[in-house]
């Protein structure tokens, strides 16, 4: 009998050092969770349970269990190499079978899909063409095509006009500085992207009282006068806005236009293969002070064409493409996923578990909500591994083995002696 219960012993030894093994041999693989082993004691029992001076029948393995830990996150060059920040796992789809795991490996194969070393995809919540995160998951892919143009139809300008300044009291002509007091330029762009110099000339005609006049310069170096809604293109001597101030400096009225918004169609411009653009020019905080003219603000929401130039990963998952023409675009969110019971996940190899019945349902949401940790890019979880403890454990399992094997000699020990009795 001492030769089966110290057998037991050493088979659990045993597994305990395989186990103890495989942790150390993982101590650096990305997004590894380290296992313990359990055991538990074996007594010759009926439905009434072991008699109260029973001896045991050994040990064994009752469970090995992971250990979902932190582990340390290490800072890459890749932005789309991932590191979860607290609980949760990525949810990747291998061939319409669906995984989990904490290894956020990543790059991006000829499709533009976003993979792992094993080549599974992972799985996100898909944005529309504007942008927009919708409810639809499926497989990320990073679309590398050109964003395209969009026509400046916008302009705000934040200005003061000087009060104390004379009227240059003669017709304007933007060919003659004298002819106007102040100028200010700003690119905007038609429906193709092409760059259109637009400069706003300010002439001065009375105490309370400036013209505006607007002129566009195509890439090919043509100037095409904007008529302001209402006024007549073409006209000689060129059409003008005419601003009037209050007493207090604010902008009274904008003639033509309504408010203070002054709306242009350049046909002409669809001369350079675009379509018509219209341009409205917000001039609300225009104001007429006893200061010198300066320009406080000059924006407009147009933008060329763009090509890729980067991709960003947010906190919360939030994939988003940079392009050369200063615009970002939201391609997608990374998809999260968690379990009630993670002890029941089914290890599947590769730093990747499957859902079981005692994991229950996966709970698929985004970083930051509910359980979910947050996501750091260009960063990699590592093995949670203690090198230290497991070295500790090691010895422990060593002498448990030891102490097994001598049982085995001390009761073949007895057993010769009893043989030998004569």
């Amino acid at each position: 009998m001492p030769f089966r219960i110290a057998l037991s012993g050493l088979n659990a030894a045993a597994a305990d050092l395989r186990v103890i093994g495989n942790n150390v041999a993982n101590s650096s693989t990305v997004g590894f969770k380290e296992s313990r082993t359990e055991f538990s004691d074996i007594f010759a029992a009926s439905s009434l349970g072991a008699a109260s001076n029973a001896t045991g029948s050994g040990v064994k393995v009752s469970s090995i269990k992971q250990e979902f830990g932190q582990g340390n996150i290490d800072f890459t060059n890749n932005n789309l190499d991932m590191a979860i920040s607290g609980e949760g796992f990525f949810r990747l789809n291998e061939n319409g079978a669906v995984k989990y795991s904490r290894a956020g490996s990543f790059n991006v194969d000829r499709e533009g899909f976003v993979i792992n070393g094993e080549n599974q995809r992972l799985t996100g919540f898909q944005a529309d063409t504007t942008g927009n995160i919708t409810g639809a998951l499926g497989d990320i892919q990073l679309s590398t095509q050109d964003l395209a143009p969009n026509a400046t139809s916008s302009i705000t300008l934040t200005a003061n006009l000087d009060s104390s300044e004379t009227a240059p009291g003669v017709n304007f002509d933007r060919a003659d500085a004298t002819s106007y007091n102040h100028s200010t330029s700003l690119t905007t762009y038609d429906s193709r992207g092409n760059s259109l110099l637009q400069t706003l000339y300010f002439q001065k005609t009375g105490a309370s009282t400036w013209n505006m006049y607007t002129y566009l310069t195509d890439p090919s170096g043509a100037e095409t006068e904007l008529v302001p809604a209402g006024g007549t293109g073409g006209s000689v001597p060129p059409a003008p806005m005419a601003l009037t101030f209050t007493a207090d400096g604010a902008l009274s009225t904008v003639v033509p236009g309504t408010g203070a918004v002054a709306n242009y169609d350049p046909a002409t411009i669809a001369s350079l293969g675009s379509s018509p653009i219209d341009i409205d020019i917000d001039l609300n905080t225009l104001s007429q002070y006893g200061t010198d003219f300066g320009v406080n603000e000059l924006l407009q929401d147009g933008y060329t064409t763009g090509r890729l130039s980067g991709v960003e990963v947010g906190e919360t998952g939030v994939i988003t493409a940079r392009y050369t023409n200063g615009q970002s675009l939201t391609l997608a969110q990374v998809a999260m996923a968690n379990f009630s019971n993670l002890n029941g996940l089914l290890q599947l190899g590769d730093t990747s578990w499957a859902e079981s019945f005692e994991s229950g349902s996966a709970l698929v949401g985004t970083a930051g909500t509910g359980t979910m940790g947050l996501i750091q890019s260009g960063a990699l979880e590592g093995s949670n591994v203690d090198l230290t403890e497991q070295l500790v454990n090691m010895i422990t399992a060593q002498r448990n083995f030891q102490s097994n094997a001598q049982v085995i000699q001390t009761a073949d020990t007895v057993t010769q002696t009893i043989i030998n009795i004569r």
